[in-house]
């Protein structure tokens, strides 16, 4: 299996940059595809972006696209988002989750491993 441990999220204004980082514990990190997923008080969980086993493809949501960019180090066990001109409205829970074999279209209940969640809160 798969462990996930999430960090980076905090507290920022409009505007800002944060960036995640999702840390697996290893030993098959670089066979899983991997994404980014959140969650809003009071909404659904919505994917934010994906990306491939070899860091080659990847995919965003289109209220994140241009502003966001997911990334993976796989000699590093980790993978990224890059969080730029945040807006309020990216205000959530952002969980980084795994799974192997998934296309990058795949919705949440495909993947099998997930992190603790990080808030994320964009004051306007």
């Amino acid at each position: 299996q798969v462990q996930l441990v999430e960090s980076g999220g905090g507290l920022v204004q409009a505007g800002d940059s944060l960036r995640l980082s999702c840390a697996a514990s290893g030993r098959t990190f670089s066979t899983y595809t991997m994404a980014w997923f959140r969650q809003a008080p009071g909404k659904e969980r919505e994917f934010v972006a994906a990306i491939s086993w070899s860091g080659s493809m990847s995919k965003y949501a289109d209220p994140v696209k241009g502003r966001f960019t997911i990334s993976r180090v796989n000699a590093k066990n980790t993978m990224y988002l890059q969080m730029n001109s945040l807006r309020s409205e990216d205000t959530a829970v952002y969980s980084c989750a795994a799974g192997y074999g998934l296309g990058l279209g795949s919705p949440s209940n495909s993947y099998n491993y997930w992190g603790q969640g990080t808030q994320v809160t964009v004051s306007s």
